[in-house]
């Protein structure tokens, strides 16, 4: 999967693909979480956000499944 660096203060990188769904690489500690069932679409929003991270917290944290990978 290839990671995709964003301007953000929270997010340092984002990624997705079909098998894995979202990736997001945080800032605070370098950490990684994979979403699950994320849709191509809401990713390529989330990449065009104009604030990525309140788009994450509004649309994808906490309505998605996540694990710390």
């Amino acid at each position: 999967m290839t990671m995709h660096p964003v301007e953000s203060s929270m997010i340092a990188a984002v990624g997705w693909d079909n098998v894995s769904g979202l990736v997001v690489r945080f800032k605070s500690g370098n950490q990684e979480y994979q979403y699950s069932g994320v849709p191509e679409h809401v990713f390529q929003e989330l990449r065009s956000s104009a604030s990525i991270g309140k788009f994450f917290k509004s649309s994808i944290q906490g309505k998605y499944e996540s694990v710390k990978l």
